[in-house]
């Protein structure tokens, strides 16, 4: 495990996707480049789906400049 926690080794995505499973958490969460982002993935691993196409148009509407 320390080989994987060093960066030395990446758990192949069947494990990932095991480990995601194992802990109710989205297997994305593992990639995510800083806990904000890790944050944001494990709420949007929660919302229902029309929840979720919320949250994109929402994200959309920030970078248009058009916060609804």
């Amino acid at each position: 495990m320390s080989r994987y926690e060093n960066g030395i080794h990446e758990p192949p995505l069947p494990t990932i996707h095991l480990l995601a499973k194992a802990l109710h958490l989205p297997a994305a969460y593992f990639y995510a480049e800083d806990d904000i982002l890790a944050e944001l993935i494990t709420t949007y691993g929660r919302l229902k789906s029309a929840e979720r196409k919320n949250v994109l148009t929402y994200a959309e509407s920030l970078i248009a400049g058009t916060k609804k």
